[in-house]
């Protein structure tokens, strides 16, 4: 076999695998997740009245406001646009091990700031997720647990009695995938819309 059919047999394989593996296969699953899972796809984004984008269901995003919900702390990015993490262009976890003692300076530091705006906890009440971050940074959920505990926060900053912002958390509590998979969670981008639509405060 001479040099050129080699090299010919070669251009062949790698146009025929570059047309699959980044032509056909890209389109298929895009197609396939447009059809099937199309919300997903394009990322559960949200939509007010107006048009306008407010968040997607899949990514968190800080609220750092009395009058809302408090997510996860996010160790995903550091950049100016992201000084509170979620910066969904940088998806990561802080990669620091339990005996670190940055980790437990900033968990000590995330459990202070929590008692600070929840009155109503005493320390050893606080739930783990409101002090440490996800694997992925850009966690929307937290548990029903960490809603609980900030219900009195929130009712208090929006007038609202503690029953009727219960009421909120409890609507909006989502169980295990397929009843099986994972745990309750609440998402904190649709209650705290929920809240506004209900009980709208001006911002501060």
């Amino acid at each position: 076999m001479t040099m050129l059919k080699l090299i010919f047999r070669s251009l062949i394989a790698t146009l025929l695998l570059a047309a699959i593996l980044c032509g056909a296969y890209p389109l298929a699953v895009t197609a396939v997740g447009q059809l099937l899972f199309r919300e997903k796809a394009n990322g559960g984004m949200i939509h007010l009245k107006d048009g306008r984008i407010v968040g997607a269901k899949l990514i968190g995003q800080p609220f750092t406001q009395a009058k809302y919900f408090h997510g996860r702390p996010s160790a995903a990015g550091s950049a100016p646009s992201a000084p509170n993490g979620y910066d969904a262009a940088n998806s990561s976890g802080s990669n620091l091990g339990p005996t670190n003692q940055k980790f437990a300076d900033g968990l000590k530091s995330n459990i202070d700031a929590v008692l600070k705006e929840n009155l109503a906890l005493k320390p050893g009440e606080v739930p783990v997720d409101l002090v440490t971050a996800s694997g992925s940074g850009l966690d929307p959920h937290i548990s029903p647990a960490a809603a609980a505990a900030q219900i009195d926060r929130v009712a208090q900053a929006r007038k609202m009695s503690v029953d009727e912002v219960k009421r909120l958390v409890e609507a909006r509590i989502e169980g295990p995938q397929w009843g099986v998979f994972g745990e309750s969670v609440v998402n904190v981008l649709l209650l705290n819309l929920d809240l506004d639509q209900q009980a709208p405060v001006a911002a501060k």
